[in-house]
């Protein structure tokens, strides 16, 4: 019997708790959780922003405008310390030119190797994705090094190519 559990920082406009869905509020770095409770751990987007500035989306809590680049570490910890033994961590994070932009940042491998590191896993994967005219395609770190980030919140419109944010992505598969 499958359940899911999402733990977000603060409560979101749209959610499913009528379709069984739990939601736990909190921050990733201290969650509420057993050593061991998941067999599964999914971070789609979501570490990138930890320890930097979530004020502008995500809270009006000002204690959680941070300038941490480093700030995922605890969190990528703890996913370790939730997940059974054997038990999967899926994460995804933009990938290409490093930098920090207020409310996200984008990793190079430096911060890829970071979140394996931070982890310590059994083994793990990681695949990279670019953006580009045919669409999302599998890559290289060599060949997205320098991918940008279009931040849609920033110019309020959408970029010429349509990117919608990441041009990299990142996809690493950790096993506890």
């Amino acid at each position: 019997d499958a359940s899911l559990t999402i733990m977000t920082l603060a409560p979101e406009r749209r959610c499913f708790w009528q379709r069984g869905i739990s939601y736990v509020y909190g921050d990733l770095r201290e969650p509420y959780f057993a050593a061991g409770e998941f067999d599964m751990v999914i971070s789609v987007s979501t570490i990138e922003h930890i320890g930097l500035d979530n004020t502008m989306l995500y809270t009006g809590d000002q204690a959680k405008r941070e300038s941490d680049s480093l700030g995922f570490v605890p969190a990528v910890k703890e996913f370790h310390r939730i997940l059974r033994p054997g038990g999967v961590c899926l994460i995804t994070v933009p990938f290409g030119r490093r930098g920090i932009h207020g409310w996200y940042q984008v990793f190079d491998a430096d911060l890829v190797s970071h979140v394996i590191q931070a982890f310590g896993p059994q083994s793990f994967q990681v695949d990279y994705f670019g953006y580009g005219a045919s669409g999302w395609q599998p890559s290289t770190p060599e060949a997205l090094a320098d991918a940008t980030f279009h931040d849609v919140h920033e110019t309020r419109q959408f970029a010429p190519d349509f990117a919608a944010g990441a041009r990299g992505v990142a996809c690493i598969r950790l096993v506890a």
